[in-house]
C-alpha cells in the first residue's frame, strides 16, 4: 500500500511538471523547463522510493511499471478534465479500460 500511496503523489508531482505549464502559454519555454524540473525533483523523492520498496515488497519490475502507468492515466485524466478544461471522451474511456485488463493480465499467475 505505501508504494501506491508514494506513486500516487509521485504522479501528482509529475502531471504538474510536465503538463501544468499548457495553462499558461505565454511563459518563455525555458522557464518552463527550469520550473518543470524543479517541481520534477519531488517527484522523483517520491519514485525512486516508491519503486524501490515496491520491489522489495515483492513486485517486479513489469509490475511497477504497470502500476505507475495505471496511476499515471488516472491522475492525468483528473487533472485534463479540472485544470485543462479538456472532454473524457469515450474512445478515452476504453483505451483506459484495455489498460486496466492489461494490469489484470501482468498479475495473472
Amino acid at each position: 500500500m505505501r508504494t501506491i500511496i508514494l506513486l500516487l503523489v509521485s504522479n501528482i508531482f509529475m502531471t504538474y511538471a510536465w503538463y501544468g505549464h499548457l495553462r499558461n502559454t505565454n511563459v518563455p519555454l525555458w522557464k518552463v523547463v527550469l520550473i518543470s524540473w524543479g517541481i520534477a525533483f519531488f517527484e522523483y523523492c517520491f519514485m525512486v522510493p516508491a519503486n524501490r520498496m515496491g520491489y522489495l515488497d515483492g513486485f517486479n519490475g513489469f509490475q511497477l511499471k504497470m502500476i505507475q502507468e495505471v496511476i499515471t492515466l488516472t491522475i492525468f485524466c483528473v487533472f485534463a478534465v479540472i485544470i485543462l478544461k479538456e472532454p473524457l471522451r469515450w474512445n478515452y474511456l476504453i483505451s483506459f479500460s484495455l489498460l486496466l485488463g492489461a494490469v489484470y493480465f501482468m498479475f495473472k499467475k
